[in-house]
């Protein structure tokens, strides 16, 4: 049997499947309709108004706190301090009280201010107590000081920094925010699939294992033969699988957007002309900043390092396979493999957006482990290629030497059955 039946058979038997065809149109339905909810679930809450009661008995902060789109205050500072609460307490239309008790000085209240309700408050709400609290006492110790705050406050300015390059190339700060997002998402995109496809691969190893259809198989096959075959044709039914799924999501969104987004942005904003116009000028700010990238080299990148990558996990996949009777089994050799991946995600996450060039990033984009995350988050940034080389090398070359050792534990775990392997018992049939 060639290699090429094999990986056939596999591809067949994996996109003949019910589940996988399921999920392959009903993923993307899913994925849009939870953005959607997220994003109503969002704006629920924005045009609710919330009605807060003032006692000041000092009376030095009630006319600071200024009513908003969604805060109304409402002064209760001439009725004695227990009816106040009593009447905020048990009434449904205020959500608390801000009780400003007396004390020897404006400055003493800066420990003394309470809120009070009955549920737990919003935590940016509470900040914006404690920023009225602050710019108050802060205009009064400036003045015992004999400082002017309104100068101050005219006197300060903000600086914009213009970015650009030695070649004399301008930049934007919404660059980094696109290389971050691009980054971050072909890199999380990686560890998503080597997951989800590592696991398919390893299920398909015991379902054959524990069927016993592989001992028919393996006696007109070479064992490496088969693994590899296993491998080709499950990565070959998953990139149909996410090709599909990019344009049913891209489709989904370009309809919704086009259908219900223009109709709810026109209804919800009196002046959607100036706002669209904004959204306008901002998408094309990020449009040219998308483009300054180097395209090329990270969709190229993306192949090479899913190929690798996914290559070099799911031959470690294959051999637990191999290697147990169960899925339960399986779980006490996992962590190994899931944790790399995990590393590399945080490691991208922590490191590479806030120094994609410094050491702890370029050293794991290196590590054949962690590499086609990190890498992939470190490229729109910009790499030096002779890095991207070395380091599709090291995966490459790794990816060899785990496929031999890989191939030692298939070829003999495919045929153990009814004893529960240890890492002691795997480490023996290395040395068969």
């Amino acid at each position: 049997m060639s290699l090429s039946l094999i990986i056939k058979r596999e591809f067949n038997a994996k996109v003949r499947n019910k589940s996988f065809i399921v999920m392959t149109f009903l993923s993307p339905l899913l994925i849009v309709a939870m953005g959607t909810l997220v994003a109503y679930l969002a704006n629920v809450n924005k045009d609710e108004v919330s009605q807060i009661a003032i006692h000041d008995v000092t009376g030095v902060f009630k006319d600071d706190f200024k009513d908003t789109k969604n805060i109304k205050y409402t002064d209760l500072s001439a009725m004695p301090l227990d009816i106040a609460k009593k009447e905020v307490s048990e009434s449904e239309s205020y959500e608390g009280l801000i009780y400003v008790p007396q004390a020897d000085s404006i400055t003493a209240l800066a420990t003394k201010v309470e809120y009070l309700s009955n549920d737990s408050p919003n935590l940016d709400f509470v900040s914006n107590i404690e920023d009225v609290v602050n710019d108050k006492i802060t205009k009064h110790n400036l003045k015992q000081l004999g400082f002017d705050y309104d100068k101050i406050e005219k006197a300060k300015t903000k600086a914009v920094i213009h970015l650009s390059k030695f070649s004399g190339e301008e930049t934007f700060k919404e660059g980094s925010i696109i290389k971050i997002i691009i980054g971050g998402l072909f890199g999380y995109l990686i560890m998503m699939f080597v997951i989800i496809y590592g696991n398919m691969v390893m299920r398909s190893v015991i379902e054959e294992k524990t069927n016993r259809i592989i001992e028919i198989i393996i006696s007109s096959v070479k064992p490496f033969k088969l693994m590899m075959g296993k491998i080709i044709g499950t990565s070959f039914a998953g990139i149909l699988q996410f090709l599909i799924w990019t344009i049913l999501g891209l489709g989904l969104f370009f309809i919704l957007s086009n259908v219900f987004g223009v109709q709810v942005g026109a209804a919800a904003q009196p002046d959607a002309a100036a706002a669209s116009a904004e959204a306008m000028n901002s998408a094309q700010l990020y449009l040219s900043e998308v483009w300054k990238l180097p395209l090329f080299t990270i969709f190229l990148s993306f192949i090479i390092y899913f190929i690798g990558g996914f290559f070099l996990y799911s031959s470690l996949y294959a051999a637990i396979g191999a290697a147990v009777d169960s899925e339960t089994d399986s779980q006490q050799f996992l962590l190994p493999i899931i944790m790399p991946l995990m590393l590399g995600v945080y490691v991208g996450f922590f490191t590479v957006i806030s120094d994609p060039h410094g050491t702890v990033a370029t050293v794991f984009s290196m590590i054949p482990l962690t590499s086609p995350i990190v890498m992939m988050m470190r490229i729109p940034f910009g790499v030096p290629l002779w890095e991207i080389i070395v380091s599709m090398v090291l995966l490459f070359g790794t990816f060899f030497g785990v496929v031999w050792f890989a191939a030692k534990i298939y070829r003999i775990g495919i045929l153990m059955y009814g004893k529960k392997p240890t890492y002691k018992e795997i480490f023996k049939w290395l040395k068969y």
